[in-house]
């Protein structure tokens, strides 16, 4: 029983490098900007350049798991990703590093759906939201460590070096995975015949060809409470990655701390993050065993967590002071990731096995336009009105959006209601017993 937290923990570690690679370009960034002679504009389009491979392939991702197995696609998709953050090592100048930027961001596209479809083929539902939440953790512990991580290594031996140490990290991982995982418990060598099957898991032969789709995926994909969840994802994100691309150059920028200082400073909203998403899973699974409702349970999380943080991240824009600004940031960080793996969870609420990865992947390509959609705005921002002001105002009316849109949109269809209560009154009876 106990390999199944150690398949979370090798997810967990994929998030961390994750997040270790991404946030790596935010942290080294003036760096950067003053080797490639780059304005705050030009920095928005680099940071956006990851997005537009990242978006697109979440969705191409995600459909290739339901297709070849999660397993599989995370095995490619993360030996190409950490190749490509080695190479931008070798970047000359604003075009070679767009490129490499794109391309590393298709491979770091398929992560999070096929971390969610193996976490459905390995747990039942009375804790599938708990081990999506530690998985996902990885992520903010991963943004937390680049700060001194790369900061200090740039400081010490360049901006071109720890790209290279973090792709060498990234393949090692890869051998890894090869080794010990599998898409399900009967799949895997080291552990086959000694536990147990997730008992919701339609999924029973283990063979991903053989679990045949009852619905299309359309019909999903125009489902309200996906599309809102979606939008909710986006408010989420768009905060995410304004303050990943930007945050560090907000410290350095218009706050004047050195490079050591900001990358010591940048860890703190980080490691609250990386407990908001730990917790939040949690919470929204002990909030559905008092009430005997997914949905309700998923819904007070992320509108509770989107409010703060939209509040929260528009008054660090008027702080006057570094520590108002980076507690005010932190207190945001902290909420909005408390919602992050709610929003998987009503995937894995609503949506049949076999269709996981590609709905998780059409939600998290909506999403997760607001990584192009951010760095770009707020450059822009920052450009015409010299103060970043502005750009944390308009990052907290996106999280208030979606916050609203999962309070008036997400709810069941009253043909369908009497259904989908039995449905919740089943999962909660399983928690209890």
């Amino acid at each position: 029983m106990k390999f199944r937290w150690f398949i979370v923990f090798m997810l967990f570690l994929a998030c961390v490098i994750s997040y270790l690679d991404r946030a790596a370009l935010s942290v080294a960034a003036p760096l950067i900007a003053k080797d490639f002679n780059l304005d705050p504009a030009h920095l928005g389009i680099v940071f956006s350049a990851f997005f537009v491979g990242y978006s697109l392939f979440c969705f191409i991702g995600g459909y290739a798991a339901d297709r070849f197995g999660a397993r599989r696609v995370l095995i490619v998709a993360i030996a190409f990703w950490s190749i490509f953050c080695s190479l931008t090592a070798v970047a000359s100048g604003l075009i070679s590093l767009l490129i490499i930027r794109v391309v590393f961001g298709a491979g770091e596209g398929p992560l999070a759906t096929c971390t969610n479809k193996i976490v459905s083929g390995w747990f039942d539902r009375r804790e599938q939201t708990t081990a999506v939440g530690f998985a996902n953790s990885g992520l903010q512990l991963g943004a937390a460590l680049a700060g001194p991580v790369i900061g200090l290594m740039a400081v010490k031996w360049g901006w071109r070096v720890p790209f290279v140490v973090i792709g060498i990290v990234g393949m090692l991982w890869v051998l890894m995975w090869s080794i010990f995982s599998s898409d399900r418990p009967e799949g895997n060598r080291w552990i086959r015949g000694t536990m147990k099957l997730p008992v919701s898991d339609d999924a029973a032969s283990g063979k991903i060809a053989e679990v045949l789709p009852r619905k299309p995926l359309s019909a999903y994909l125009k489902s309200p409470i996906i599309l809102a969840t979606s939008l909710a994802y986006f408010g989420y994100a768009y905060i995410l990655y304004f303050f990943l691309s930007w945050f560090p150059s907000y410290l350095m920028m218009e706050r004047h701390l050195s490079l050591a200082s900001m990358s010591i400073v940048n860890v703190i909203p980080w490691v609250l993050g990386f407990m908001g998403i730990a917790l939040g899973g949690f919470t929204s699974d002990l909030i559905f065993r008092w009430t005997g409702n997914a949905l309700k349970s998923r819904k007070i999380v992320i509108v509770v967590g989107l409010l703060v943080a939209a509040a929260c991240v528009a008054l660090a824009g008027i702080a006057n002071s570094v520590g108002m600004a980076v507690a005010l940031m932190s207190i945001t960080v902290f909420f909005m990731n408390l919602t992050l793996s709610v929003y998987w969870a009503i995937i894995l609420d609503t949506v049949e096995p076999a269709r996981m990865g590609g709905v998780g992947g059409f939600m998290h390509l909506l999403a997760n336009t607001a990584g192009i959609l951010a760095p770009i705005l707020t450059g822009f921002l920052v450009q015409w009105t010299k103060v970043f002001t502005s750009a944390f105002f308009f990052a907290g009316g996106i999280s208030l959006a979606g916050a609203l849109a999962v309070a008036f949109f997400v709810r069941l269809p009253r043909k369908s209601s009497a259904s989908v209560d039995n449905l919740n009154m089943e999962t909660a009876h399983a928690l209890t017993d």
